[in-house]
């Protein structure tokens, strides 16, 4: 009779932990199993240097979804970014998409100006305005090596 009901108890364990161990693979691994709560919208931008899949997606300074997909459009030459962005979160046709960075040397992420005086962007839509990422390597080189006062008096001229 212990015997059986040791290994009760020992199957008992076993199961919470195959249990915890799915429930953790879930989380950290962002997949939903019941549906999304989110729709993608897209954006065009020059550059996304630096910008990665998962960044985040931030409004007003609050997160509100993630980079989902990086691609090339060949016949506009400019790079595509899909945005997921959660359900209930409304943004217009006359909105801004700016890669920003976090912090002086941090994460790029994709700062959304919502608009308001134009349509609501249905899911799949695409923001039209947009602001690629300033490059400081390349302002440090030209402070650094004196091309920025080059540069200034040429466009004085």
């Amino acid at each position: 009779m212990k015997k059986y009901t040791l290994e009760s108890v020992v199957g008992v364990f076993v199961v919470v932990g195959i249990l915890c161990v799915g429930y953790m693979t879930v989380k950290l691994g962002k997949v939903s199993l019941f549906g999304d709560d989110y729709y993608t919208l897209r954006a065009l931008f020059n550059s996304v240097s630096g910008l990665r899949v998962g960044s985040a997606v931030e409004i007003h300074g609050i997160e509100v979804g993630e980079v989902d997909h990086l691609t090339i459009d060949a016949e506009k030459q400019m790079a595509v970014v899909d945005l997921k962005i959660r359900k209930g979160i409304k943004v217009s046709d006359d909105a801004t998409a700016s890669i920003k960075t976090s912090g002086l040397i941090g994460d790029k992420y994709v700062s959304i100006d919502p608009g308001g005086s134009g349509e609501v962007l249905k899911p799949g839509g695409t923001i039209l305005d947009t602001n690629s990422p300033v490059d400081i390597e390349e302002l440090i080189g030209k402070y650094a090596f004196g091309d920025v006062n080059k540069n200034s008096k040429k466009e004085g001229k």
